[in-house]
């Protein structure tokens, strides 16, 4: 891992944490280098709480290469971002090829003097039908 950058002064945390948050679901999912968002972004520690990926930056990194190995034209647009204290929230549309209608994903990361240090997950299938109008995004 490389050493992280100084934490921001807590008026622009949020702000910068959004920012970081964003380039690494981007680096690891769209730009498919995940082993570079691990080592850019992830502390030395890394909790997970998907039950399906160990903890750790290494495991990380396994999981996802699959993953975007797997779907080679995966994509994460990002629709929402908020951010309140050391949590950043992303609501994103997530389509493993141009013709899925894809899943609602919320991530959840953790920060830790300038790095994500753990991870919350909840993805939802976009479905055929709706019983309202609204969209999901």
């Amino acid at each position: 891992m490389t050493a992280s950058a100084p934490a921001p002064a807590a008026s622009t945390a949020p702000e910068h944490n959004k920012r970081i948050a964003q380039e690494f679901f981007s680096l690891a999912f769209n730009d498919k280098r995940p082993a570079e968002a691990a080592a850019r972004y992830l502390g030395p520690f890394y909790i997970q709480h998907n039950p399906g990926a160990p903890d750790g930056p290494e495991a990380f990194v396994s999981v996802i290469t699959g993953f975007v190995e797997q779907f080679p034209e995966l994509t994460m647009e990002f629709k929402r971002v908020v951010a309140e204290g050391d949590l950043v929230v992303l609501h994103s549309h997530m389509r493993t090829s141009p013709e899925d209608r894809g899943s609602s994903v919320m991530d959840i990361v953790r920060f830790e003097d300038g790095r994500i240090v753990e991870h919350w997950d909840v993805v939802q299938a976009v479905p055929e039908t709706a019983a309202n109008d609204n969209s999901m995004f």
